[in-house]
């Protein structure tokens, strides 16, 4: 069954006690303020152009405030006297089976949840915020898109979200570290499992471990060039990513995290650190402690602050000639944007590399490269996503480098893809990777 008719069928199926709970659901995810910004905005048309769906396919339907119409017709409506009173007065429409069909294509079909447009909103309306309320509702009437409920089920069920099994991931953390002896010429060197006691706790996205192991083994040189204090767990709590985030089923995500929280007290570790991953550092610096509705007594960094600090230190002794090649820096939008991470990677690349040049534009404007969201486990909407990343695949263009550094392994796939679909002839790359690489 494909994708839209698989969503026909659970539309079809849908009771109106279900959808009455989930505008419940909705309702209960919006604070005063958001709820004050669903009759804030003045249709200037400013979100327009700094959407990459809509810049790479203008139509009505991708304009962030068409997304945010849909949603806004629907409070009305039930939540507001005026929309009940007169709804075609306010623009207030029920939340039918056709509105909900809506709400999908729009939060899930067509944003990436980047927050450009929110930046760029002469109100300052908070857009993610917003339509992650729309998803959260959505997820619970059981209509998240299949395969990214499926990425989320495998972290609930296996501890990451590739489904790889303790004895395999095991394996590969023996077979990297034999790599990397070789690589550094020290039997010493290691990639440690389940260091009780261990200054740092470090976790990584599966798919170091199931496609790119080089990105993997490029973090424990930099560990043991800084000869730091580390391990990683053997068990659940190595995975640091989090699809909880994209389906905005708020409990679900509260598990995932669990496994780190987990971890670190099993581990009696003193830092969580988040390895290169955008939406893995959002889910466990900021919004990690609001699903579990607790303090975390450590501190949870991002790798990037880490490398910055060895390299601030002296503890990396670093030559940028060994990256000659002009590299560029793609941003992630949940690094960037919404976790404040903007200047550890720059100046480390400034370091490691002999000749960076930034897009533009950068930093807190730059263009989501369209993988976010979980754009990239939902594949009925693949072709919209690699249309919309030729706004990206431009900015790479334009930039004139060959080598792509991005901090985040959602971002290097969907880069990989767009280096194949706009034939861009470019290496993408982590930024530990250029780290290792300049490691004298």
């Amino acid at each position: 069954m494909s994708e839209l008719d698989e969503l026909e069928v659970k539309l079809k199926a849908l009771t109106e006690a279900e959808i009455e709970s989930g505008l419940d659901v909705f309702k209960s995810k919006l604070r005063e303020a958001e709820v004050s910004y669903l009759n804030s905005c003045v249709h200037c048309g400013l979100c327009a152009n700094s959407c990459h769906y809509n810049r790479a396919m203008p139509e009505l339907e991708n304009v962030p405030a068409r997304k945010l119409e849909h949603i806004v017709s629907v409070f009305k409506s039930k939540f507001t006297t005026i929309g009940r009173i007169a709804p075609g007065l306010v623009g207030a429409r029920p939340f039918n089976r056709e509105m909900i069909r809506a709400w999908v294509d729009a939060v899930f079909g067509r944003c990436s949840l980047c927050g450009r447009c929110s930046i760029n909103c002469t109100i300052g309306i908070p857009m993610p915020s917003l339509f992650r309320a729309a998803r959260a509702s959505l997820a619970s009437m059981g209509l998240v898109p299949s395969d990214l409920q499926a990425t989320v089920d495998n972290s609930l069920k296996y501890g990451n979200n590739m489904a790889i099994e303790k004895e395999e991931w095991v394996e590969t953390v023996e077979w990297i570290e034999e790599e990397l002896q070789a690589e550094v010429e020290d039997t010493e060197a290691r990639l440690p499992l389940d260091k009780v006691g261990a200054k740092y706790l470090f976790t990584v996205n599966p798919r170091e471990a199931k496609f790119f192991p080089l990105s993997l083994q490029a973090s424990a040189k930099v560990f043991w060039a800084a000869k730091e204090d580390w391990t990683m767990a053997s068990d659940a709590g190595w995975d640091l990513t989090n699809y909880g985030i994209f389906n905005c089923n708020d409990d679900q995500a509260g598990a995932i995290i669990s496994n780190l929280t987990n971890a670190m007290e099993r581990l009696k570790c003193k830092v969580l650190v988040i390895g290169e991953c955008g939406h893995g550092y959002q889910s466990a610096r900021w919004m990690g402690p609001e699903w579990l509705k607790k303090h975390f007594p450590y501190p949870v960094i991002s790798f990037l602050e880490l490398m910055y600090e060895y390299l601030e230190q002296g503890r990396l002794n670093v030559d940028p000639n060994k990256n000659t090649q002009l590299v560029t820096l793609h941003d992630p939008c949940n690094l960037v944007r919404h976790g404040g991470i903007l200047e550890p990677q720059r100046r480390i690349l400034r370091r490691v590399v002999n000749n960076f040049a930034e897009m533009t534009p950068y930093g807190h404007e730059n263009y989501c490269c369209g993988g976010g969201g979980g754009q990239l486990s939902m594949g009925k909407y693949k072709s919209r996503r690699l249309k919309a990343g030729s706004v990206k695949a431009s900015q790479i263009s334009s930039s004139k480098a060959k080598i792509v550094a991005t901090p985040c392994h959602n971002c290097v796939d969907q880069l990989m893809e767009l280096n194949k679909e706009y034939s861009l002839k470019i290496q993408i790359k982590t930024v530990a990777e250029l780290v290792a690489n300049a490691i004298v």
